[in-house]
């Protein structure tokens, strides 16, 4: 009986010392309710109030980057990249598919493409986003390629549809780059695109550093997603930094001196010496002058201890 009991409470969340109590006051056959009431009256709360009643940490927001309360929560969105290192993925659906089709054919699997070539990186967090209309069975005038991939994505919560509509028979579409450059901002993510959105960046001069910084530029080759390894130009940061968090900074390489130790130029020498550990600042008249001092000191130490 006592192990029953004990059981039970336990399952509703109370501590067993508190129970033992309880059960040692009002004796083993007493009923579950008084033994509840009892337990009320010490003070006694299950474990999952208790941890409900702890205040959470207040954790601080990146500039940029979006609060992690519930209520800001949309799209579908984990905070599996919040404590990750790198980045969120924003890809304009639209410019990947026509850029895999050549211009000429809305391609599904170049998205798929790209999709992929970030999973395999490590990224969780991936975006992209794709008009509405383009659900809608292809046309002569607006080709598409492989459209059940835009099915699958949207099951996987990888895929957002921009709205679209028609009026009196007119289409009346968002504009889908909107939303690409302001989910990527608020998230503190990439955008990945050929395009250079102008427009938006003549709108909003924040938004303006930011497709600056943070546009992911591609090529497709023979079915393989490339980006460059230096997406911000050759004295920019590489790939792997340009999409961390963190960035790693390379480890200075020091090129050694070609003249050795017969170099006269002292710290204004720009390479490597190895016979100096800790590179020293002096120039080599100062060191010889340091050196000569030094015999000298020792000199007028002995006179000066010599007795009158």
């Amino acid at each position: 009986v006592h192990q029953s009991k004990l059981d039970f409470f336990c399952k509703l969340g109370y501590g067993k010392q508190d129970i033992c109590k309880v059960l040692e006051n009002l004796g083993q056959e007493a009923l579950e309710d008084d033994v509840l009431k009892e337990l009320i009256r010490m003070g006694s709360k299950p474990q999952a109030l208790e941890s409900q009643a702890q205040p959470s940490p207040l954790k601080l927001v990146a500039r940029g980057s979006c609060s992690t309360s519930p209520g800001s929560k949309w799209l579908g969105e984990d905070d599996s990249d919040s404590t990750g290192h790198l980045r969120p993925i924003v890809i304009d659906g639209s410019n990947v598919a026509m850029s895999h089709g050549n211009k000429e054919v809305f391609s599904c699997w170049g998205i798929q493409l790209a999709v992929d070539w970030f999973r395999e990186r490590g990224h969780t967090y991936i975006k992209v986003f794709v008009p509405l209309w383009r659900k809608e069975p292809p046309r002569q005038d607006s080709p598409i390629a492989d459209q059940h991939i835009l099915e699958e994505l949207e099951k996987q919560s990888i895929l957002v549809y921009t709205p679209s509509r028609k009026v009196k028979g007119k289409r009346v579409v968002c504009y889908d780059d909107r939303y690409i450059v302001k989910v990527a901002y608020e998230k503190d993510g990439v955008i990945v695109s050929n395009d250079h959105y102008r427009d938006l960046q003549n709108e909003n001069p924040e938004w303006k550093w930011f497709i600056e910084q943070r546009l992911l530029m591609y090529s497709f080759v023979s079915n393989r997603f490339m980006p460059p390894d230096d997406p911000l130009g050759r004295h920019g940061p590489t790939l792997n930094n340009f999409l961390s968090k963190k960035p790693v900074l390379p480890e200075p390489k020091w090129q050694p001196c070609p003249y050795g130790k017969k170099c006269t130029y002292g710290n204004k020498c720009k390479f490597y010496h190895p016979e100096r550990p800790h590179q020293a600042q002096l120039s080599v008249a100062d060191e010889l002058r340091a050196k000569i001092k030094v015999p000298l000191s020792l000199g007028k130490e002995k006179k000066c201890n010599r007795s009158p």
